[in-house]
């Protein structure tokens, strides 16, 4: 029942809903009611017109009082006698034909009015919910993303949360209109006959009773349902992020059987759903049926043994009005079906709003509008579980200058650079920028004095334009078309189909890997930020992209103060300070000709990739 509430919280202000649904759901119920208490008069202006008065009046005055709660029939059957005796039959026929086709277009007309605020209030409840799952997915830290299947997170926003909607608007109906369409159709029987209305009452919990034993399963087969879908769309993101991959190892039979056997698990569970879905609805008109065919029977007997004042016409409106309670008996089943499949995608999605980041900032965490002197390291040290990644790193880098860190794969010098921005945090230490705790500085105002270039070009499906205008979605045309001159991108734009205006594809895939990076650069440019963070942002090109990324790139680093992590050395010997850095500490630090004359594990490193070229 919690996880119910919550979801229900997100229809929220729902009263703007329930309010108006209620009114048309009335309204719907009393006109549709009407059309079947309009049965009795009907027939008794057809087929008993010419004692409709005199029948009328000694059914009012003989019939027992345990038959009659409020004699609804007889206030129906006072006026058609009414205009029989004033203006004839052929005119009260005409006139309860009417009455009929008007309370039939009144009822189909609220009918109506209460889907659509019922859709209103579905839409509502989905636009809040996806809304509240997608910001905080965004909102979590780096780290839950490298354990968790993307296909699941994708599961979650997407089709769990389509899932949901359908429980906040099957319940109103559970709750409100199905029940209360019940409740007036039991009274409607009462007032006609109370023998016969408790007989069939009793058959009513049996059926109920069957019923729930179906559905009792839902929950749980819906729960697998969702994780089996959730697989089967990590696999396909996967198939599809490393297709060239998956082509050049001759991986294709490989992936689809993978793929195949998760669809197949999925569609075995759906089939087990969806069947004992469907088998409520049958078993439910069945049972109906069944108590129809004994109403029949032992109210057929009644009347015709004369145990009972109830009139052919009225025994027939009966049956009528009976055989349609059995229609919100079913829809009620049909929506706990729906709110079991629903409350199970719902236990998703809901841990997936509990996530919480690791990193948050503090509630007096300061801004820093500019960086001034200097960032610093003090007695860093970080750890996955028992691996220590880094042990007492101590580093300043003062403005204006750049620095570079090198060492063998595994050293932690990607680790160090995330620590950076906050994107991880240090189990034990400081890290400063300008003498404040970067864990007491709001994460937005530290990162906005922050740019990057990663190994990796990670760009948009969208175009040059929108791409290198991500880091400052305000900029201009000039603006934009400067930061891509810098980057030695201007000129391959403008040879694309239409310039700044092309569309780059997933990934940037129509793009080759120097365009993409240079675009990743202008991007970085645009942003104007003092701090550049380069992680290895040459090593994937050939030598002639490479040339023209680190143009851009020394372009990129003048004036500001620049973090790079290199594995090709001779991209770096200008820099300020090499740190140098092996199984999880600081080797060495000097500049490019001090790591040299100390013949240590640079000069080694230099020597290697002498001999490689």
């Amino acid at each position: 029942m919690k996880d119910y509430f919550r979801l229900l919280s997100f229809a929220k202000p729902i009263e703007k809903f329930a309010i108006p649904y209620v009114i048309a759901t009335l309204l719907y119920i009393l006109f549709n009611t009407l059309n079947l208490a309009l049965l009795a008069p009907l027939l008794d202006t057809l087929f008993n017109n010419k004692t409709a008065i005199h029948t009328a009046s000694v059914a009012a005055s003989t019939a027992p009082k345990d038959e009659s709660w409020w004699d609804i029939m007889a206030q129906f059957r006072s006026v058609t006698d009414y205009y029989i005796h004033h203006y004839g039959a052929q005119e009260t026929l005409k006139f309860v034909c009417l009455v009929i086709v008007a309370s039939v277009f009144l009822s189909n007309i609220f009918r109506y009015f209460s889907g659509r605020i019922m859709e209103d209030l579905r839409v509502h409840t989905l636009l809040n919910l996806r809304k509240s799952v997608f910001n905080n997915v965004m909102n979590l830290h780096l780290g839950y993303f490298n354990s968790q299947r993307k296909g699941d997170i994708i599961s979650k926003v997407s089709s769990d949360v389509q899932v949901v909607q359908f429980t906040v608007t099957n319940t109103l109906q559970v709750i409100f209109k199905e029940p209360v369409t019940l409740i007036v159709y039991i009274v409607l029987l009462f007032s006609i006959s109370v023998k016969l209305t408790l007989f069939s009452l009793l058959v009513i919990p049996i059926a109920g009773l069957i019923i729930a034993k179906i559905v009792k399963r839902l929950r749980q087969q819906a729960t697998r349902a969702h994780e089996t879908f959730a697989n089967m769309l990590g696999y396909l993101d996967e198939a599809l992020s490393g297709i060239k991959i998956v082509k050049a190892f001759n991986a294709t039979e490989y992936v689809k059987d993978r793929f195949h056997k998760e669809n197949v698990t999925y569609s075995n569970i759906t089939r087990k759903m969806v069947r004992r879905q469907q088998l409520a609805s049958p078993v439910s008109e069945f049972l109906g049926v069944m108590m129809v065919a004994g109403i029949v029977y032992f109210g057929g007997s009644l009347v015709l043994t004369g145990q009972s004042s109830l009139k052919s016409s009225e025994f027939i409106a009966y049956i009528a009005i009976f055989s349609q309670v059995m229609r919100p008996a079913k829809a009620l089943s049909d929506a706990f079906s729906a709110i079991h499949t629903g409350l199970a995608a719902g236990k998703r999605v809901l841990d997936l709003i509990d996530e919480r980041p690791l990193i948050i900032d503090k509630p007096n965490a300061v801004e820093i509008k500019t960086f001034r002197e200097s960032i610093q390291f003090k007695d860093v040290s970080f750890s996955y579980g028992d691996r220590v990644i880094l042990e007492n790193i101590n580093i300043e880098i003062p403005k204006g200058k750049t620095v570079a860190l090198v060492g063998p794969s595994g050293g932690g010098k990607s680790t160090l650079m995330d620590l950076l921005p906050r994107f991880i945090e240090p189990n034990e230490g400081s890290i400063l920028i300008d003498g404040v705790n970067i864990q007491d500085v709001k994460s937005e105002s530290l990162r906005s004095q922050m740019g990057f270039v990663n190994q990796e070009s990670i760009l948009f499906n969208d175009t040059i334009f929108n791409n290198i205008a991500f880091a400052k979605p305000n900029a201009t045309q000039e603006e934009v078309i400067q930061a891509a001159k810098i980057a030695n991108a201007h000129d391959f734009i403008m040879q694309t189909d239409n310039g700044y205006d092309t569309s780059i594809g997933d990934r940037g895939i129509r793009l080759s890997g120097g365009q993409r990076q240079r675009l990743c650069i202008a991007r970085a440019i645009l942003g104007n930020p003092p701090i550049m963070l380069l992680d290895e942002a040459t090593s994937a090109l050939d030598t002639e992209s490479e040339k023209l990324v680190q143009d851009a790139l020394y372009k990129l680093m003048e004036n500001r103060t620049s973090l790079i992590i290199a594995h090709r050395l001779s991209t770096i010997q200008n820099a300020d300070l090499i740190i140098v850095l092996d199984k999880s500490v600081v080797v060495e630090t000097g500049s490019h000709n001090q790591l040299v004359e100390k013949n240590g594990l640079y000069r080694r490193l230099i020597d290697m990739q002498t001999f490689e070229s």
